[in-house]
């Protein structure tokens, strides 16, 4: 599957003009992928194969077109071809109708016809398949991750928050890690906000930052209305790890890992981000390999309009970025969309594979979309306007990176048939296939261990317990108060009460000393008269006797 089948050099040489550069731009001397063969004049030309060198395959991809123009029958094909050269690929299954890769393919003679005359030898195959499924949502292995591992930036677009609100997110995410809680699932993640908003919570957040009360009421409405569609079953444990992705089968074929989004119209923003999560991841976790002959994963992101519609400038960063440093991983990213208008030009701008299907210009934008898409191309004498709006269901403009790194003239492409069941696999694979996963014993039953949400549950009784305490010490203290005052108020009156005894006494007693000193004083009067009266007396007698003469009166 690799190199370039041997009847195709000898019908090779006979080519001419354009055809001839054709042949020449994609005659792949290493490990290669075929897409198809040349149109020319509306046959297909067998002597010039269309082919993709792996070594490229991580310089990303676009496989675009109106519906209805064969896109998931080319990433069906371009599935197979990886497997078959022993390289993983991971894809994302929106009608349900990849299953089929896990069956062969049907012969019939329209088939059979078709496929000879590309110069491909047809036979049918089945290939490895793992069926994936957004937290159990199908019959697939069932795909979780936790809320912490997700993050704010990706979960603010499945949200839909605003700027501000964003960074709203992303200081709650802060708050939680510095606090070593984790955020395993939605509930964890609506306490925790629950609890910063709260007045046990406030002070905490205080210190980091603050978010108002409306920014809080919107965050916790939107993960209420997330719950409400069922998302709690996407996040939480275990983790789907992403390198599991990463695997092939005993036959050195790579696993096919498909992604069942049957529901994708109802959760549209939320399955997108889920899936560029999932490539995030492996940014993070896979080390650096260089260039290497072929990639370690080949990621096809179907439906890629969904990821980009109404997403924050901030996002947009975040996916050009790891679109640009994930080549680097050994990982390819090929985007499935209607027009390249679908992509954001920086994205665009990271892409060397394009695949083409055809393009309808039915109304005046469409006009404008299709000549957009023209110039996007490499110059080359093809009337594209009217090649694109003119090509049959299967067929596609092409043009990819050769080896050196150049691109490869633009080739208007009759697509290979795939090689299993196009469309949905018999009733019972998918049951069948996912019981034989060795995923399903490690992913198949959730576990809800302790996280934020019981913890900041615990940390409230806490709170409330020592609040409880605190308000009983407060309470003594007070009781205790009053009564120290009241005995104070006492002990005063017992002063003041003593100091009128105190008073008192002395002021009896200094009425008793002042009744005594005027009785004394009151003695001491009349003994004085006493005396004056017998010292006058006694004078006189003496008088008398001394001068023996009596006085006259």
């Amino acid at each position: 599957m690799e190199a370039p089948p041997p009847s195709a050099a000898p019908a090779s040489a006979a080519l001419t003009g354009y055809a001839r550069e054709v042949a020449d731009g994609y005659d792949i001397t290493g490990p290669s992928i075929a897409l198809g063969a040349l149109l020319d004049g509306g046959a297909p030309v067998p002597g010039a194969q269309v082919r993709l060198p792996l070594a490229m395959l991580n310089r990303h991809g676009l496989v675009a077109g109106a519906t209805g123009t064969g896109k998931t029958r080319t990433l069906q094909l371009l599935a197979e071809e990886l497997s078959g050269a022993g390289v993983p690929v991971f894809l994302t299954d929106i009608k349900g109708d990849l299953t089929g890769l896990a069956e062969p393919g049907a012969s019939s003679d329209k088939l059979l016809a078709r496929t000879r005359a590309l110069g491909q030898d047809w036979a049918p195959s089945s290939f490895p398949v793992e069926l994936l499924a957004l937290g159990g949502a199908g019959a697939g292995v069932p795909l979780r991750t936790t809320v912490t591992d997700f993050g704010p930036l990706l979960l603010s677009r499945v949200l839909g928050l605003n700027d501000t609100q964003e960074s709203s997110l992303q200081l709650i995410f802060h708050w939680a890690d510095a606090q070593g809680l984790a955020l395993l699932d939605l509930k964890d993640l609506r306490s925790t906000v629950a609890y910063l908003t709260s007045d046990a919570g406030k002070p905490e957040l205080k210190e980091i930052g603050g978010i108002s009360t409306a920014t809080a009421g919107v965050v916790l409405r939107e993960i209420a209305a997330l719950q409400a569609q069922g998302a709690d079953a996407f996040f939480g444990e275990p983790a789907f790890e992403t390198t599991d992705l990463l695997r092939t089968a005993p036959d050195g074929r790579g696993v096919i890992s498909a992604l069942e989004l049957p529901a994708l119209q109802d959760r549209p923003a939320l399955f997108s981000t889920f899936v560029m999560w999932l490539l995030a991841d492996l940014f993070g976790s896979l080390p650096e390999v260089g260039d290497a002959d072929r990639p370690r994963l080949v990621f096809f992101f179907d439906e890629a309009h969904l990821l980009f519609t109404g997403a924050s400038k901030e996002f947009l960063a975040q996916v050009v970025q790891t679109v640009r440093l994930v080549r680097s991983r050994g990982v390819g990213i090929f985007f499935v969309t209607q027009t390249p208008q679908d992509v954001p030009a920086d994205v665009l701008a990271q892409l060397g594979a394009r695949v083409q299907h055809a393009l309808r210009a039915f109304t005046p934008q469409d006009a404008d979309a299709l000549r957009a898409t023209v110039r996007t191309f490499p110059t080359s004498p093809l009337d594209l306007e009217a090649v694109l709006t003119s090509l049959g269901t299967g067929e596609a403009v092409v043009t990819v990176l050769s080896e050196s790194g150049a691109p490869t003239p633009v080739a208007a492409t009759r697509v290979r048939a795939p090689r299993s069941t196009m469309g949905p696999a018999a009733p019972g694979t998918a049951e069948r296939l996912t019981a034989a996963s060795p995923l399903a014993a490690r992913y198949r039953e959730p576990v809800d261990r302790e996280s934020a949400y019981e913890l900041l549950a615990a940390r409230v009784v806490q709170q409330e317990a020592a609040a409880r305490a605190a308000a009983a010490t407060a309470e003594a203290d007070r009781a205790a108060r009053a009564q120290a005052e009241e005995a104070e108020k006492a002990a005063r009156a017992r002063d003041r009460e003593l100091r009128q005894r105190q008073e008192q006494l002395e002021r009896d007693a200094a009425r008793e000393r002042a009744g005594s000193r005027r009785a004394a004083s009151a003695r001491s009067s009349a003994l004085d008269s006493l005396l004056r009266s017998a010292g006058t007396q006694l004078g006189r007698e003496i008088t008398r006797s001394i001068f023996g003469t009596r006085r006259r009166r």
